[in-house]
């Protein structure tokens, strides 16, 4: 199985990112393989639609879980449409919440944030 992470950097000892849509990279870790790849999350620089396209992207991934602390509701939807399961991370350390996803301790995510759609406009 391919569980999609949000993380602050591309070396094994990376951080998660606190923000989904904007993270610098997504670690693609395969539990079959036990094997890690870093991708670059292209979608950190656009102007607006962050969420939707990291989305988009987790799901062209291959990912089947997705674990991260938060997710806006755009970008939860197409992920629960897809069939992705999102969990919330616990702490900062990727390979530790990796750790806790194989272990069974990780909480489904509830925390659906609205995003920051026009964020400060009226």
């Amino acid at each position: 199985m391919k569980i999609a992470l949000p993380v602050e950097n591309n070396m094994a000892d990376s951080n998660i990112s606190p923000s989904f849509g904007r993270a610098p990279y997504f670690l693609i870790y395969d539990s079959d393989t036990d094997e890690s790849i870093y991708v670059n999350n292209t979608a950190a620089a656009s102007q607006g639609g962050a969420g939707i396209k990291a989305a988009q992207a987790v799901i062209d991934l291959g990912a089947q879980a997705l674990i991260t602390p938060r997710c806006g509701e755009n970008a939860a939807q197409v992920i629960k449409i897809a069939g992705i399961e999102m969990y919330k991370s616990q702490g900062l350390s990727a390979a530790a919440n990796i750790a806790a996803y194989k272990a069974n301790t990780l909480s489904p995510l509830d925390d659906i944030h609205p995003g920051f759609h026009n964020h400060g406009n009226k």
